[in-house]
């Protein structure tokens, strides 16, 4: 299991498609932008679903909290079925997201990386993108770093997504040729 935790716009999604083509077995992708998309749209602008604010800051109510716990429980049941799972998200709770992710996946190997770019680079790729509220990407670079324990950082501000999935790929290899204790 590796899960790709940065702001929107960081380059998860690009890593993770580029860590499906370097590894050497099959991995299956998942993100919480498939999440989001999988609601019904009255959970959009709910208080109850998510909200985006117009300076980009997300707002997530209890019943998103809710379905996104059972979403979670559904991506460590592939894992434990013996599915290789790349989860791309944003912990917008910091530590606490790390948390809740730390506990649905206990028992299971994971490797934690951070996906860093600097917020003038990722608000020149929302802008780009044109599918995320302005301001997204900026508000979240720092925030949804805040206090997580990473295995491995890596950086898209100037580094293609390939070379850094190539990074994770190598740091896998060598997780996997060291004995644990």
């Amino acid at each position: 299991m590796i899960v790709l935790n940065g702001g929107s716009s960081s380059g998860k999604s690009g890593i993770a498609r580029c860590l499906q083509a370097v590894l050497p077995d099959p991995w299956l992708a998942v993100g919480v932008d498939s999440f989001i998309e999988m609601m019904p749209a009255s959970m959009e602008g709910s208080d109850a679903g998510i909200q985006f604010a117009p300076d980009g800051g997300v707002i997530v109510g209890p019943e998103f909290r809710r379905l996104g716990d059972a979403w979670m429980e559904g991506v460590a049941a592939m894992a434990r079925a013996g599915a290789r799972m790349i989860v791309d998200d944003v912990f917008l709770g910091g530590a606490a997201s790390q948390e809740r992710w730390q506990k649905v996946l206990a028992g299971l190997d994971v490797l934690w990386v951070g996906v860093r770019c600097e917020s003038t680079v990722a608000a020149g790729r929302e802008i780009a993108r044109g599918d995320r509220v302005q301001g997204m990407a900026a508000l979240q670079a720092e925030v949804a770093h805040q206090g997580v324990i990473y295995d491995l950082e890596v950086d898209t501000t100037h580094t293609e997504a390939l070379v850094c999935a190539q990074k994770i790929a190598a740091h896998l290899r060598g997780q996997a040729q060291t004995p644990r204790p």
